[in-house]
């Protein structure tokens, strides 16, 4: 007898120390799988990026997980508790992990035969929240453990609790407690009454089902019971806890920024994209400020779709609505078949862009038309025109014909003719009012007189489109452009001649506060500015009494100044302007080109959106008023056939006319075509008395060409 207990007591032992050698290789190989994970990698919390406006206000956030940090002593008081209540009421006692709260989910879940706790604390979720450790099975439990037991050595209970509130999912695609406080109560996590930081501690186990979004009765239901264990563990009185249940819940209708939400954030993430790496943006976490205005923003998206609503809402409007636009169809393609829009301000005094608008619903097409749509700039080209013959002594009273195209007027495009809009002639005129009344004839001698070379080079300088042909039809837009670039140039007239580069990022800061990118904006003369001035008043009349002249009827009240463009059988239709501090560029028509309407001209179509979009601009950021000359101004009578300075004979031949120009623009020599004088010296720099004296030759010799003499 007692060798059979000698042997049981024998093979017992043997069993205990194979056991004992059996979970000690155990405990080392997970503990030696323990040390693979990087314990940093538990504070290194995914946040999105935030974009920031003009002001440094929060304007949106990039693509990522929807969370924003908080620090361990931002932590709403009630919080914590109705979290330790909820999921870990023993996380001060224990080290990691909890055998007193193993042991009580096991014995409850003994008694109610299934799986209702899982025993694992604060600590062992936050493991399984930061690391891959595997599926539900006991390995990963193991597994967890022994993270666990690391994490508790490595970090303080408060930056665990810290690391835990800014990891757990809070249901609705929201992560971390920031964001969900924010997400479902519009407040900052710390001012959470007892009763929101009860519901949303609620959520954690289930987060989905017990959404409050969508199921509300869930949501309340748990609660309570936070609010239940709470008053069990003494955190807070019974009455506390019944006022907390009775209380109302008020959820905010506003639901968080979504990423990439509309044209304006599609062009940040263009630009990021130049700026710093894919792995950057990717890993989230960086500050990015712009130079978006959101008001003006606001302004630029609702006006360009209620404008172009109301063209389609006409009884004669024969093409596809916007609201016939299906969920079926949203975003299967770039392109929408109903009329579009773009929009972008532009601070002259800067180059920041202010608002950038690239379509009517950034749902149903990405496409985003303010930068990716080149399309045929047609009239809207013309003040460069203009910009370069007054560079080279034109003036705003020169007379320039505008009857019909003759049969090989134009040597480098003999057989090419085109008429005006309105198939109407008027005889010689004031240079200015082919500008101001658009006037294709004289459009083309005028660029004939300030030549094609020339033309070209001041469209380059402002930087007006990516490549422009070497043909006269550019006098007329015959080429392609997008709106941003157009803007651009158009910004120039108000900034002395200045081309700034536009821009939408103004600064970039990581996760550390550490600057990563710093605007610094170029900026080029790309015309004198005495002729950007001499531009900006000549498109006044555009305005005032020109083809924008409805402006005052569409309720403009700024001093402001700008051209419409109207493109070939009304497919596109434009209109830039600008006041002394904003510029803005409108477009508007089909992705695949067509006839918007009949008579769909760019006063028409475009101009209304402008003006709305100008008048809301807040006149404090925005100031306008009369364009200040960049040099003294002086008062003299000029010869209208000649550039000259006028004579007796000029006046008594109904050919002069008063003016204020820039000095430098004045000329220095008196009329050699009503006295019959030559040429005399110039006071002036050689350089520019070589170029008005080479535009008078030209000049005379046209006019001689056109008369017959």
């Amino acid at each position: 007898m007692n060798k059979k207990h000698g042997f049981l007591g024998a093979l017992f032992i043997g069993f205990a120390l194979s056991s004992a050698i059996c979970l000690l290789v155990l405990g080392v190989f997970y503990f030696a799988w323990s040390l693979t994970f990087d314990l940093k990698d538990v504070g290194k919390i995914p946040e999105r990026s935030s974009v920031f406006d003009m002001d440094g206000r929060i304007y949106s956030r990039l693509r990522g997980e929807n969370r924003i940090l908080i620090e361990s002593g931002k932590i709403s008081p009630s919080f914590k508790s109705a979290l330790l209540a909820r999921e870990d009421s023993r996380f001060y006692e224990h080290f990691g992990i909890d055998p007193v709260g193993i042991a009580r989910a096991f014995m409850r879940d003994v008694a109610h035969l299934r799986v209702r706790e899982g025993g694992s604390t604060i600590t062992q979720q936050l493991a399984r929240n930061s690391f891959p450790l595997g599926g539900r099975n006991l390995s990963r439990k193991i597994l967890e453990a022994f993270v666990a037991l690391r994490i508790e050595s490595s970090y303080s209970k408060a930056r665990i609790l810290e690391f835990y509130a800014n990891r757990i999912y809070f249901g609705s695609g929201v992560y971390g407690l920031e964001t969900a406080s924010q997400t479902y109560f519009a407040k900052p996590s710390a001012d959470l009454t007892l009763s929101e930081a009860a519901l949303l501690a609620g959520l954690i186990r289930s987060p989905n089902r017990y959404s409050p979004r969508t199921n509300l009765v869930g949501a309340t239901a748990q609660r309570d019971e936070v609010l239940d264990r709470m008053a069990e563990l003494k955190f807070i009185s019974a009455s506390q806890a019944g006022v907390a249940k009775n209380a109302p819940i008020h959820l905010s209708n506003k639901h968080t920024a979504a990423a990439q939400e509309n044209y304006a954030m599609d062009a940040i993430y263009r630009d990021l994209q130049g700026i710093v790496s894919q792995d950057a943006i990717d890993g989230g976490g960086l500050r990015i400020y712009t130079s978006l205005d959101p008001d003006l923003q606001h302004t630029a998206e609702q006006e360009t779709d209620n404008q172009l609503t109301q063209i389609e809402n006409k009884p004669s409007y024969k093409h596809p609505k916007k609201s016939d636009f299906t969920d079926q169809s949203r975003a299967a393609e770039e392109q929408t078949a109903y009329v579009q829009g773009a929009v972008v301000a532009m601070d002259n005094r800067t180059g920041a862009i202010r608002a950038l608008v690239g379509g009517r619903d950034y749902r149903d097409s990405k496409y985003n038309r303010a930068l990716q749509a080149y399309r045929q700039v047609g009239s809207i080209f013309k003040p460069f025109v203009y910009a370069a013959a007054y560079g080279r002594g034109m003036m705003p009273g020169t007379e320039i014909d505008d009857s019909p195209l003759r049969r090989g007027e134009i040597p480098t495009a003999p057989n090419w003719h085109p008429e005006n809009s309105d198939r109407e002639n008027h005889g010689v005129l004031p240079a200015r009012n082919g500008l101001i009344f658009s006037r294709n004839t004289m459009t083309i001698r005028v660029g004939e007189l300030a030549t094609l070379d020339r033309v070209i080079s001041i469209a380059q300088s402002v930087g007006f489109a990516r490549t422009i042909p070497r043909f006269p039809a550019i006098y007329l837009g015959a080429f392609e452009s997008d709106l941003k670039d157009v803007t651009a140039a158009y910004s120039a007239f108000a900034a002395r001649g200045q081309r700034k580069e536009p821009y939408l990022v103004e600064r970039i800061d990581d996760a550390d506060g550490k600057v990563l990118y710093q605007a610094h904006t170029g900026q080029k003369q790309a015309m004198s500015p005495a002729v950007a001035w001499m531009i900006a008043q000549t498109m006044r009349g555009v305005v005032e009494r020109g083809t924008a002249a409805s402006a005052k009827s569409l309720g403009l009240t700024r001093y402001a100044a700008g051209k419409t463009g109207t493109t070939d059988d009304y497919k596109d239709a434009w209109f830039a302007g600008f006041t002394n501090s904003l510029t803005c560029g409108v477009w508007v028509g089909f992705d695949q080109p067509q006839a918007i309407q009949e008579r769909g001209y760019g006063a028409t179509l475009a101009l209304p959106i402008w003006v709305k979009v100008m008048e809301k601009a807040s006149r404090q950021k925005y100031p306008d008023g009369p364009f200040p000359a960049p040099e003294p101004l002086v008062r003299t009578r000029l010869c209208s056939v000649s550039n000259r300075l006028a004579t007796n004979a000029c006046a008594a031949a109904g050919d002069s006319y008063e003016i204020m120009l820039p000095q430098s623009m004045v000329p220095t020599q008196s009329c050699p075509v009503h006295d019959g004088g030559q040429l005399g010296q110039s006071d002036g720099t050689r350089e520019q008395q070589g170029e008005h004296e080479d535009f008078t030759s030209h000049l005379l010799r046209s006019l001689r060409h056109l008369f017959g003499g």
